[in-house]
């Protein structure tokens, strides 16, 4: 959500290489984006425009620039209110994540100084308030979760903060330096890097980088990373979306985490035995993952576990306590509600575990114990290997916790095969042609039992992530307490039928939508009459949560297509949440 990238550099490439790596970050969402870049005159030259970058051009000529897409809080999406923002006198930029919750207390005192604003955003307060502070007093006054990045064109200087949102500085050759709301943006110019904490700031400028503690604007020792990155993971090889690449990635995902993670597994596996109440914390598709998790404990590991909406965490926080282990689930380990639950279990005393795919992410630093997914850069918007990688790593840890993680291993590896099998050319085929019947449909509802009723949420915010069709995913016993009256002739119902103790249950419900008139497309290890399209899914037991998505994630993908979207970049979505 949102993406910061700028570039301080000793030659006039960093208005080119800004614009270039706003590119990198156009996956996690945005509606405009722009670019500010320091003339030889000590003059910023600002170019914005709503919309994709797409394959635009711009003359951008000079050694420092920063560049932003935005993603709209706050005023709507037009070019005025596209980052960035420059102050009254014109001589300082502003790009900012996050949201300043006090901008308007902010902005209405600066109206009355005489300051005169141009756009609806909260962001601009800031680029008026550099005009009378100093870019620390600046910050220090502003209320929220945030990342900043000023350009001062009296000085040259760059300057940025942060409380929440990500940001990291890339250190290149030659007193070349970078900063990024994302490391993976970064990887084409410097692979080393500095992650930048909560309450720290930077300044760039002729005599290097310096990191300052916010509290006392003094400069602070800081320690660098190295990104590691393939080339290959990056790109589409061949594919034409990034999310049809990465759907058919999945199974060396699965092999890759069976055969190395043990070792960070039984570490959460021994953090989970030591506890006193185990709390899984996500959002989105990592909550419905943590949903599947919940059952696979119980039903391998015979232990409960208790899953909450990250964003709701805080209202239910009171049954923590220091012997508590809260467990993120997070792809790209920024989501700020998931941050903010890790806060609130940390000042309770519990210890912090994670699931998370970024290393060196916020997530990965707030946590004792972190599994890493393993998963590979993901550049579509929608979450799909990262999302198996987790159902992968909760399996192996029920079967750690049942101390038989071998047998899991081996399990796992059936899986593979399997999902491999079901991303065959014939699949596709398969599921192209249920895609063409059912494109055109108002509404489709997916039900599932026990452990596939996390399929059923999950496979659901698939198809209306990716294809804007309404789509609602339910508890088998629940779509007749209410919703079976939204059932009419040909609506579609996906029930996912493994064959498992909630089987005959799960037929009956089919059962009972298709006595009221609905296309029903099972997904299940043999066919069915009460099924008008089958989509044949092995046994592949308690791992079926894992198996039975794949082909719904690819009957996404073959709706957009139908419908016209765009599968790597859905409307009005981010790949990170940053606000609240």
């Amino acid at each position: 959500m949102c993406g910061i990238f700028a570039a301080y550099l000793n030659k006039p490439e960093a208005g080119y290489k800004t614009f270039e790596g706003l590119k990198k970050l156009e996956y996690r969402g945005y509606d405009s984006w722009g670019v500010a870049l320091l003339q030889d005159d000590q003059t910023i030259s600002v170019s914005k425009e709503i919309g994709t970058i797409g394959d635009s051009t711009l003359d951008l000529v000079g050694s420092v620039a920063i560049g932003h897409t935005r993603w709209a809080t706050h005023g709507g999406v037009t070019k005025q209110n596209a980052h960035p923002h420059l102050s009254c006198d014109k001589k300082f930029a502003v790009i900012h994540n996050g949201i300043i919750d006090n901008y308007l207390e902010l902005k209405s005192e600066l109206l009355a100084r005489g300051h005169v604003f141009e756009s609806g955003t909260d962001t601009e307060v800031f680029a008026h308030l550099l005009e009378e502070k100093t870019f620390w007093d600046s910050f220090a006054v502003l209320d929220g979760y945030n990342a900043i990045v000023a350009l001062d064109a009296q000085n040259g200087t760059i300057y940025a903060a942060k409380t929440g949102s990500p940001l990291v500085v890339g250190i290149g050759k030659d007193n070349t330096y970078y900063l990024a709301s994302d490391p993976a943006a970064l990887t084409e110019y410097t692979c080393t890097v500095c992650f930048v904490e909560d309450m720290q700031g930077v300044q760039i400028s002729d005599n290097g980088f310096t990191l300052f503690d916010l509290s006392t604007h003094t400069p602070v020792a800081y320690s660098l990373s190295t990104l590691e990155v393939s080339d290959v993971q990056t790109t589409r090889n061949g594919y034409e979306h990034f999310l049809d690449k990465e759907i058919n990635e999945q199974p060396e995902v699965i092999r890759l985490i069976a055969e190395t993670s043990s070792d960070q597994i039984q570490q959460l596996t021994r953090a989970i035995s030591r506890s006193y109440g185990t709390y899984f914390v996500a959002c989105g598709t990592a909550y419905n993952a943590a949903l599947a998790g919940a059952y696979l404990f119980s039903k391998i590991a015979k232990r409960h576990i208790n899953i909450t909406q990250a964003s709701e965490f805080s209202y239910l926080s009171g049954f923590i306590r220091k012997e508590s282990l809260v467990v993120a689930l997070t792809q790209s380990g920024e989501t700020i509600d998931v941050i903010e639950a890790l806060k609130a279990a940390h000042n309770k005393g519990a210890t912090i575990a994670s699931l998370v795919n970024v290393q060196g992410s916020t997530v990965d630093r707030l946590s004792a114990v972190c599994v890493h997914l393993l998963a590979g850069p993901e550049k579509a918007v929608l979450a799909t290997k990262s999302y198996i990688a987790k159902l992968t790593v909760l399996l192996l840890t029920a079967y750690a916790l049942s101390e038989n993680i071998t047998q899991g291993q081996e399990l796992l590896h059936t899986v593979s095969s399997e999902v491999t099998r079901l991303l065959s050319i014939e699949m596709r085929n398969q599921l192209q042609k249920i895609a063409q019947k059912i494109a055109q449909s108002p509404s489709i509802f997916l039900i599932g039992r026990g452990s596939s009723y996390a399929d059923a949420i999950e496979g659901a915010l698939k198809i209306k992530e990716v294809s804007y069709i309404h789509a609602e995913g339910f508890a088998g016993g629940e779509l007749k307490h209410g919703s079976i009256a939204l059932i009419e002739e040909k609506t579609p119902v996906i029930v996912f039928a493994p064959p498992d103790e909630t089987y005959r249950a799960i037929i009956s419900n089919a059962m009972e939508v298709k006595a009221r008139g609905a296309y029903v497309i099972g997904v299940s290890n043999k066919p069915l009459e009460v099924f008008d399209e089958y989509i044949h899914v092995a046994d592949v037991g308690v791992a079926s949560p894992i198996a039975n998505i794949i082909p719904i994630q690819q009957l996404a993908y073959f709706l957009a297509l139908e419908r016209g979207c765009d599968p790597d970049k859905p409307r009005n979505l981010a790949k990170s949440v940053t606000v609240r």
